[in-house]
This record gives C-alpha cells, sequence and structure tokens, in this order.
C-alpha cells in the first residue's frame, strides 16, 4: 500500500479499545491495527483469504523497502520491485 494514497478517517471506539489503541500507538502500531482490521473486514467474510492477502501484501513490501534488492537492477528495473510484483501475483481474488 503506497502511503500517498491513504485517507484519514476517524472513528469512535469503546474506552478499553481506544486505551489500548494508545498504547499500540506508542509502538507506531495503531495505524496499521486499525487498517488491517477495516480492510479484512471489508474484504469479505473469508477470513482466511483476507488474512493470507495481507500476509502476501506486507511480504511484497518488506521486498520492495529493502535497500540491499534496490541496489541491484535487471532490466532498469531494482529486483525489490520486480520481487514484490511477483510475490503480488500470489494474492487471493
Amino acid at each position: 500500500m503506497v502511503r500517498k494514497n491513504l485517507i484519514p478517517y476517524s472513528v469512535y471506539l469503546p474506552e478499553e479499545y481506544h486505551k489500548r489503541l494508545r498504547l499500540a500507538a506508542k509502538e507506531r502500531r495503531a495505524s496499521s491495527i486499525v487498517r488491517d482490521a477495516v480492510i479484512m473486514l471489508l474484504d469479505g467474510g473469508d477470513i482466511y483469504k483476507s488474512a493470507y492477502n495481507k500476509g502476501i501484501g506486507d511480504a511484497a513490501r518488506v521486498v520492495y523497502a529493502c535497500k540491499e534488492a534496490q541496489m541491484v537492477a535487471v532490466n532498469k528495473r531494482d529486483v525489490g520491485a520486480i520481487l514484490a510484483e511477483q510475490i503480488n501475483l500470489l494474492e487471493i481474488p
């Protein structure tokens, strides 16, 4: 997911979950927790498929962000981008 494509959205939470989310925010994870939960819920009822596709997306982002993979180029494209593209093809439609 490209950061420039993210749009802020506000949501009301019960106090208990708000406190837990604030704790996650200290570790810089709060946004991704909420974003992942909403995406998995809205992508459909198949929890396995949603979780699998999230894992594929996460793996692609890790490979794409790898500095070493960005240093190697094949046909004028860095290896990180090539591998991330191939990993994304594994998503279940």
